[in-house]
């Protein structure tokens, strides 16, 4: 005969006990019987397999009612049957309101014992396999979670290379010197932390930005772009539409849509006078504000062909000067209270890096 299950069989009435365990014993379920809840709860605990408890009510010292609860706190899953007298009905329906699965009156009919029995384990057993199936389900979810991390922190790995290579050929086309955009992406992410931007989208945003920002240089004439001397009138307003270009290259890449807002308008100045939208104070983007810092302090410190690279002091006069007109007084505040020392020190750091690791740009 099939193994149907396990039973714990709890009942002070051993004729009751002993005619319930025969027939339940019969019908193919594994049976234990105890004459009270104490024995019954120890037996529960030693042994957490049973698929049902039948008990009756009333019983001496501990009744079923409390031993349901307590072995529902053990095993929530578990089917209990209380068994119980005319006069108990009321108890055993209230029981079943605190987790019993269903009851069985005495006298009871056998075979109106062993559908019960039946039910109660059948659902025990669709309880279990759905819960199986669930944290299967679950262990799933997470496999793929940490593929698709992966799989995701991957990509975005190539996104970064295949940035990085595209700006490190347009540095080169440019006059500017070698690691500008190295340089400054890392003061941007710098002046973010300090302006307390400690989420990672937003510092990728910033990140991109910082990278790109002048990508739609791609669109500018050699005869310009590379001109040692001061540009004329005609040439600076052809220079002045890269924001644009860059703009229009990026905002229809649907994971470079912020960043093209940075792009677009890294040329602001906080008091409108800028472009190419002449946008005022915080109408431009935080992004933009925060790289323009960046981007006017590696200008200052780096060579140009037509000058020498000058100190972080002088760029400091430099900022200081622009703060409220043409940076962000906010942003001027956090890149000043870091230090002259600590801007060295982040320059060194980052120019040393693309010596000892020429991919790194």
């Amino acid at each position: 005969m099939d193994d149907k299950g396990k039973i714990l069989i709890v009942d002070d009435e051993g004729d009751i006990r002993e005619l319930l365990g025969d027939f339940l014993g019969l019908e193919g379920y594994r049976c234990t019987l105890v004459p009270d809840a104490f024995e019954a709860l120890n037996r529960f605990k030693e042994s957490r397999d049973f698929d049902l408890v039948m008990s009756d009510i009333r019983m001496p010292g501990k009744s079923g009612l409390e031993l349901l609860a307590e072995i529902k706190q053990l095993d929530e899953d578990v089917m209990v049957i209380m068994i119980s007298a005319v006069k108990d009905i009321e108890s055993a329906i209230s029981a079943m309101s605190k987790g019993a699965y269903d009851y069985v009156a005495k006298p009871f009919k056998l075979n109106e014992v062993a559908l019960i029995a039946g039910k109660a384990v059948e659902k025990r057993r669709l309880v279990l396999e759905n819960r199986e199936y669930q944290r299967e389900l679950e262990r799933k979810v997470e496999a793929r979670t940490v593929e698709l991390r992966r799989a995701l922190d991957e990509l975005d790995k190539t996104y970064k290379f295949t940035l990085r290579a595209l700006v490190t050929a347009l540095d080169t086309r440019d006059t500017e010197t070698q690691g500008h955009s190295m340089r400054v992406v890392n003061y941007t992410l710098e002046l973010a932390r300090m302006l307390g931007i400690g989420d990672d989208e937003q510092r990728k945003v910033l990140e991109y930005g910082a990278l790109l920002h002048d990508i739609g240089k791609i669109g500018i004439p050699d005869a310009i772009l590379r001109k040692p001397d001061k540009l004329s009138p005609n040439e600076w307003d052809i220079m002045k539409t890269h924001p644009v270009i860059g703009y229009r290259i990026l905002h229809r890449i649907k994971f470079l849509e912020e960043v093209s807002k940075i792009v677009l308008h890294h040329h602001e100045w906080y008091d409108g006078s800028g472009y190419p939208e002449g946008l005022r104070g915080e109408d431009i983007p935080l992004g933009s504000r925060i790289f323009s810092v960046a981007d006017a302090m590696d200008a200052i410190t780096s060579e140009r062909p037509y000058r020498e690279a000058r100190s972080f002091g002088a760029a400091t006069r430099h900022l200081l000067k622009g703060s409220g007109i043409q940076f962000d007084p906010n942003i001027i505040e956090a890149f000043s209270t870091a230090g002259i020392e600590f801007w060295e020190e982040e320059k060194k750091k980052i120019d040393q890096k693309i010596l000892e690791e020429p991919d790194f740009i």
